[in-house]
């Protein structure tokens, strides 16, 4: 059991978090939006346009950021269970628990550290 001032400093980072990755995706995908739409109102052509392939790289950048930051919220979220009773959550890879500090500073890590190396 990891003591109590350790899980509530670990559910208020965990909550601070998950309203950034949230707030991350509404803006990311306002943005894809945004490109999507100006795309539409060009008749760019992507092989012969020197713009058209900037379009297309814009479009797949953010398309990645967001896939970035959709996981990273299912992985916040996925921890939610364990602090919720009590204990760190677990290392996808070894089983170990995730050790308090490194949740603190990295919440929605997947891995302990030994893995992670």
């Amino acid at each position: 059991m990891t003591p109590r001032t350790d899980l509530d400093a670990l559910r208020h980072a965990f909550a601070d978090e998950r309203a950034r990755v949230v707030q991350q995706i509404a803006d990311l995908e306002h943005r894809f939006d945004d490109i999507v739409a100006a795309a539409e109102l060009t008749s760019t052509d992507d092989e012969h346009d020197p713009e058209g392939a900037t379009i297309a790289y814009e479009r797949a950048q953010v398309w990645a950021l967001l896939q970035q930051a959709r996981h990273d919220l299912a992985a916040i979220d996925g921890a939610a269970p364990s602090l919720a009773h009590g204990e760190l959550p677990t290392c996808q890879n070894c089983g170990g628990p995730i050790g308090a500090e490194r949740l603190l500073a990295l919440p929605g890590v997947r891995t302990c550290i030994r893995c992670a190396s």
